[in-house]
């Protein structure tokens, strides 16, 4: 079970919360949140038992709670002691059951809360157990349809059972709520304070449906608690990581599982929107889609740690769905269901976390050009071959027809994977990445008799190798560099061995490795790139971004430096909460969270680091590497003598 922390949740003034509940801010510290999820959504839980923010019933629907973004008036569900407590918690085994103790003065209480895995319905479970003693427990339910912007019809009724349930109505959204004691009206919520004696228990659940359909059932909540803990235990049987680091490695997999839709197949980069990368800043997005560059991260993750054929067959068949049709019309991201159509706006009725705003649903970067992320598909399916997954006949057809795309317009500007919204650019990373896209066909179309144009797409990875080591590299600095019109440097060079377009030992990825040790190291961790130098066309500042300093430690496991992998490494798995969970970005100085959460990049890049270290161990003591990711080649695939990869793809 994950190691319980404790910590204080303050005592909640009654007259404040009845009087002026509507003003009061509403947001913990990111890192006090938990992620609840049913592979199909995630809720975010705070310590104080509040859940404030809840899409149903899908990742990108619009939120019924949203008051992680706004105040308890833009929606939340809080179950929590009244006075205050001491509040541990832990997720049940492998699995996102979360347990939350409160020990008060007078008592303790355990709070269990859960989102149903498998049963084809949309709930959250509370259940308050007396431990010892007595506490007394307030109870909240204010629901808020559409981003906390509109206040639904709700009424207390029977259902066909003949209990009591209140049911929250509003356009096509229905929520009912359900347990052994209801909340009653009050000032436009429902509340309730109650005891909770040692031995008592008192059950909650709330469950979305289509509003012109009845309210589903009351489920059993008991089986489906251990149906959920069964499913979760039995995903995590299946992984074959064995290496340091492993208890790391399989919270952050089981992440990377809980943001996959298991219906769909499409791979959300985080459940929320516009949590800051900048506090107070304008630097907030929407990420709860389906970036082609993440869900092909994600999927080598989960392939170098065992996960096969079921990943890869969900993820594909929803690429073939979501990519279908002309390849100009290819997209970085789609929704989750693979729909095309994300339009940005600004939710003016939210003041944003902590103050940032604008609150944006949607994401404008769905339009930009990134030349990258086809070659991140392709590493991706390369490993699936790898891993005994051959291509159907479709499959490959679409990914030749891309690579065809990609020859006819390789060369373009683009806006980098980091969607820098100032002028196109001629990124170094992109480049390198559309390398890998080539080669990766060529490795398919040799090694397992597919149909291409080999000879053509040969010609063009050597010609596009040749450009990036004359206009990517800076022969006085010793460094690659973000693009080609500038000195700066990216920390997505740091890919550049793990992708195997030169080798670890390289002189010019050593001397990339310090440029980025010098220049983008701030307080121990490592940022994207200098913000100051107005690449990105955005005013305000960033943190550490957590995914790049996954990525070096990578570069120094791949480049022999394992014992600063290890340093490193160490220090990332200390800035995970007590959950195991991390966001996006990191503030060293404010010593908390920044950015969207949980945070599928983070994670991944969390296991490759540790994949990466024990190949490097592996190989120190004379073993093959057990596993290699599709970024990272296998040796035979590799000629040292000239530092020139001869194709690392499969």
């Amino acid at each position: 079970m994950t190691e319980a922390t404790e910590r204080t949740t303050p005592k909640r003034s009654t007259t404040a919360t009845r009087g002026r509940w509507r003003d009061q801010p509403a947001a913990l510290p990111i890192e006090d949140y938990a992620v609840l999820g049913d592979t199909g959504t995630c809720a975010l839980v705070g310590r104080n038992g509040s859940v404030d923010w809840l899409c149903l019933p899908r990742f990108d629907s619009p939120a019924c709670f949203a008051a992680l973004l706004g105040t308890p008036h833009h929606g939340r569900w809080l179950v929590g002691p009244v006075e205050q407590a001491r509040t541990t918690r832990r997720y049940v085994g492998n699995s996102f059951v979360l347990e939350t103790t409160h020990e008060t003065d007078s008592g303790v209480v355990r709070v269990t809360d859960f989102m149903p895995i498998g049963d084809g319905r949309a709930d959250i479970v509370r259940k308050i157990e007396g431990v010892s003693g007595t506490v007394r427990m307030e109870h909240e339910w204010c629901v808020r349809f559409s981003y906390g912007k509109v206040r639904p019809w709700v009424r207390r009724r029977k259902d066909e059972q003949g209990r009591n349930v209140i049911a929250a109505v509003a356009g096509p959204d229905a929520l009912v709520l359900r347990g052994d004691r209801l909340p009653k009206a009050v000032d436009g919520v429902h509340r309730d304070e109650f005891d909770v004696h040692e031995g008592e228990a008192v059950t909650l659940s709330c469950t979305w449906f289509k509003s012109w359909h009845p309210a589903p059932d009351l489920a059993d909540r008991e089986d489906a608690l251990q149906r959920t803990l069964r499913s979760s235990e039995e995903w995590a049987a299946r992984c074959d990581y064995d290496g340091p680091y492993r208890d790391a490695v399989m919270r952050s997999l089981l992440v990377l599982r809980l943001l996959t839709h298991s219906g769909t197949g499409g791979i959300v980069a985080a459940p929320t929107t516009s949590l800051p990368e900048d506090f107070g800043g304008v630097r907030n997005w929407d990420y709860r889609f389906c970036w082609l560059r993440d869900a092909s991260l994600t999927l080598e993750a989960l392939i170098g740690c065992g996960y096969s054929h079921e990943v890869v067959s969900l993820w594909r068949n929803w690429l073939l769905r979501a990519v279908a049709g002309d390849p100009k019309d290819l997209q970085i991201m789609y929704a989750v269901d693979g729909g095309r159509e994300l339009p940005e706006i600004e939710l003016a009725h939210l003041p944003g976390y902590d103050g940032s705003s604008p609150v944006r649903v949607g994401n404008g970067a769905v339009s930009q050009r990134q030349t990258d992320v086809l070659g991140e598909v392709m590493a991706a399916l390369a490993l699936a071959r790898r891993s005994g997954n051959p291509d159907t006949r479709f499959s490959w057809a679409l990914q030749r027809t891309l690579v065809e795309g990609l020859a006819a317009r390789w060369d373009e500007p683009d806006n980098g994977l980091w969607e820098i919204r100032g002028p196109l650019r001629h990124f170094t990373h992109s480049r390198v990445m559309v390398w890998v896209a080539f080669d990766r066909a060529i490795a398919a179309a040799e090694r397992h008799g597919y149909d291409g144009p080999v000879d053509r797409w040969r010609e063009l990875r050597d010609k596009v190798r040749e450009e990036v080591l004359t206009h990517g590299y800076n022969e006085e600095k010793g460094t690659f560099t973000q693009h080609y019109e500038t000195t700066e440097v990216d920390a997505s060079l740091l890919v550049i061995p793990a992708v195997g377009f030169l080798d670890p030992d390289d002189p010019r990825v050593l001397g990339t490795i310090k440029a980025v040790e010098q220049e983008l190291m701030q307080d121990g961790l490592v940022l994207r790139y200098r913000t100051q130098s107005g690449v990105d066309g955005l005013s305000g500042e960033e943190h550490p971004f957590l995914a790049c300093s996954f990525w070096l430690v990578t570069a120094y496991a791949l480049a022999g430096r394992v014992d600063d992998a290890h340093r490193l490494m160490k220090h990332l798995l200390g800035l995970c909460n007590d959950l195991g969970l991390l966001s996006e970005e990191y503030d060293p100085a404010g010593e908390r969270m920044v950015g969207n959460y949980p945070q599928a990049f983070s994670h991944l890049a969390l296991v490759g680091a540790a994949l990466a270290i024990d190949d490097a161990e592996r190989s120190g003591d004379g073993a093959r590497p057990r596993r290699a990711q599709g970024t990272i080649p296998f040796p035979e695939h590799r000629d040292h003598g000239n530092s020139t990869p001869t194709g690392s793809g499969s």
